[in-house]
């Protein structure tokens, strides 16, 4: 069976995943895009089961206010070229976003949330599969109060979040 340059790049803008693995994919599925998807996240779960044991010491950390909540996350990684990768930075932002939307109590509430009909802890799995590096949600923190400020560090390698309670001198 043979596949064309238009369904793997068409494969490839909805996993994320590279040329041979899509094209692999579709092969393997028959040219069914959803049973290729479904090759895709398999494939990315096996890799990152292999690189459990490796050390994730880069990665993108983001902060941000809603009202009276702020919450920083920290998305580890192994290289700053992948920590630095629009798709990875985007992946982090979205998590912040949903952290703030529904503001989770822990990091296991934060990870079992939904993007887009998938866990967060799932997207994270599949992100890793992707790049070939071990991936992890590693740090997640919020704050709850009258006024709360955000600061993210140039380089989104340190973030952090403060609460105020009180009223203003006048």
């Amino acid at each position: 069976m043979s596949v064309t340059l238009a369904e793997i790049t068409k494969l490839r803008k909805m996993t994320g995943a590279g040329m041979m693995d899509c094209k692999g994919a579709l092969i393997e599925a028959e040219n069914d895009f959803e049973k290729a998807i479904e090759i895709i996240r398999k494939k990315g779960k096996a890799i990152a089961a292999k690189r459990s044991d490796r050390e994730a010491s880069e990665g993108c950390v983001l902060a941000k206010t809603n009202g009276g909540f702020a919450a920083v996350v920290a998305l580890k990684c192994e290289t700053d070229f992948v920590a630095k990768n629009e798709d990875f930075i985007a992946l982090t932002s979205s998590i912040l976003e949903v952290a703030l939307t529904e503001q989770p109590e822990t990091m296991d509430a934060l990870k079992a949330l939904q993007i887009d009909g998938r866990t967060i802890e799932e997207l994270v799995t599949d992100r890793s599969g992707i790049t070939g590096e071990k991936m992890e949600l590693e740090h997640y923190e919020f704050v709850k109060g009258g006024s709360t400020i955000a600061y993210i560090h140039p380089g989104n390698k340190l973030a952090s979040i403060v609460s105020f309670e009180g009223e203003t001198a006048e």
